[in-house]
C-alpha cells in the first residue's frame, strides 16, 4: 500500500519535458519542510499498485510523473517494473534525499538547503531560487540545469541571475501561468 494524495492527467508545466502529456501521481508526505512550498500533499489514501496501475491506465499518455511531497519515501522496484510492464516511461520529481529504484527512466532533483543528497542517477537539476548561492548545484552530475522563481515572484531577479550565469536555463511554472491542473 502507498499514500496516494492525487493521481491526474495534465500537461508537465516545468523543467525539461515541459509541455509535455503526463499522469501525475502525487504522493502523500515529504520528509523536509521547505518555508516556499506550494503542493498541498500531507492527505491521501492508501492505494495497492494494481489500484495504481488502473488509475494511471485510464489515462492515454505513456509518461507517468511521480512526485509529491517526496515520492522517494513511497516507491520501489516493484512498483516501477510494474508500471514499466504497463508500458510507461517514469519521470520522478524528487528532493533527492532518497535513495531511488535505479530503473526509473527520468530524475528530476530539486534539491534543498540542508537536504542530504543520496540520488545516484540525476536527469535534470531543477531549483527554486529564493536569492540563495546556487552555484554548488553547478557540481551535481546531470544533463541539465533549470533555475526556477519562487512561485514566479522573483522572475526578474532569476532571469538577472542566469544572464549572469549561463550554465542555468529558465524554468518557468507554465501550468500556473496558463492555468492549467
Amino acid at each position: 500500500m502507498r499514500k496516494i494524495n492525487e493521481i491526474f492527467y495534465s500537461l508537465q508545466g516545468e523543467g525539461f519535458h515541459v509541455g509535455t502529456p503526463a499522469v501525475f501521481v502525487r504522493f502523500s508526505g515529504c520528509n523536509l519542510h521547505c518555508d516556499f512550498c506550494d503542493t498541498q500533499h500531507e492527505s491521501g489514501e492508501m492505494l495497492t499498485d494494481e489500484e495504481i496501475l488502473a488509475r494511471i491506465n485510464a489515462y492515454p499518455c505513456k509518461m507517468v510523473i511521480l512526485t509529491g511531497g517526496e515520492p522517494g519515501l513511497w516507491i520501489d522496484d516493484e512498483l516501477i517494473d510494474k508500471l514499466h510492464n504497463a508500458g510507461k516511461y517514469i519521470a520522478i520529481e524528487t528532493n533527492g534525499t532518497c535513495i531511488l529504484p535505479q530503473q526509473i527512466d527520468w530524475v528530476t532533483c530539486s534539491p534543498k538547503q540542508g537536504g542530504n543528497l543520496k540520488v545516484q542517477q540525476i536527469d535534470e537539476i531543477k531549483v527554486v531560487y529564493t536569492g540563495q548561492e546556487v552555484s554548488a548545484y553547478l557540481q551535481l552530475p546531470a544533463s541539465h540545469y533549470f533555475l526556477q522563481p519562487c512561485s514566479g515572484k522573483n522572475t526578474a531577479q532569476v532571469i538577472e541571475y542566469i544572464k549572469k550565469n549561463p550554465q542555468w536555463r529558465l524554468s518557468l511554472q507554465t501550468h500556473k501561468l496558463i492555468d492549467i491542473p
